[in-house]
């Protein structure tokens, strides 16, 4: 008997991405501070671990068909959306990727969107974890005011701790592959 993709993702990240604090809490990017930390760099920089990702949210974004570009902010989100445009290519149609920058880059031609992302265009923007959705806003803005639209954010894990909200409120759809829920957290 086989496992589904989802199954063998949720191995390898509880496996591989979940740490648990044997007593010095984490500090997460969102300022917080929690007794569990998901690491996804060691699954999402992983050959299986991105094959798995990139088709878990190609299964996700099948519907989206006015949707060529996917992209997010930096660094966590460069290798997954890098896995989704590879796989893309050949298990479902061409996806062209971008990343946003925390700040515009200082030299050279100072984009603050790097990759490919035309001006006019829908787009769905992935993350490897979200906490509060804060990192992911920034993206949209800077994404909006490039003129164009995010229809979607699809987030590896999310933590559950209001990242859903802080999207709607920005008019922003999401859905994660896992929630803190999913460990057992």
């Amino acid at each position: 008997m086989s496992m589904s993709d989802m199954d063998e993702l949720w191995y390898m990240i509880k496996g591989k991405a979940l740490r648990i604090s044997d007593g010095e809490l984490f500090e997460l990017a969102s300022g917080g501070r929690s007794n569990y930390f998901f690491d996804m760099k060691p699954v999402s920089l992983d050959p299986k671990g991105a094959n798995l990702i990139a088709r878990c949210i190609l299964d996700r974004i099948t519907e989206y068909e006015d949707v060529n570009y996917i992209g997010g902010i930096e660094s966590g989100s460069i290798p997954i959306v890098t896995a989704v445009c590879v796989v893309s290519l050949e298990e479902y149609r061409p996806l062209q990727g971008f990343y946003v920058r925390k700040e515009p880059k200082r030299r050279g031609t100072k984009n603050f969107i790097e990759g490919n992302l035309r001006e006019g265009e829908k787009v769905i923007v992935l993350e490897d974890v979200i906490t509060e959705g804060r990192s992911s806003i920034r993206a949209i803005e800077a994404i909006r005011n490039f003129g164009c639209e995010v229809v979607k954010v699809i987030s590896v894990v999310d933590r559950e701790a209001g990242a859903r909200e802080n999207l709607k409120a920005v008019g922003v759809d999401f859905e994660s592959l896992f929630t803190k829920s999913d460990f057992g957290l």
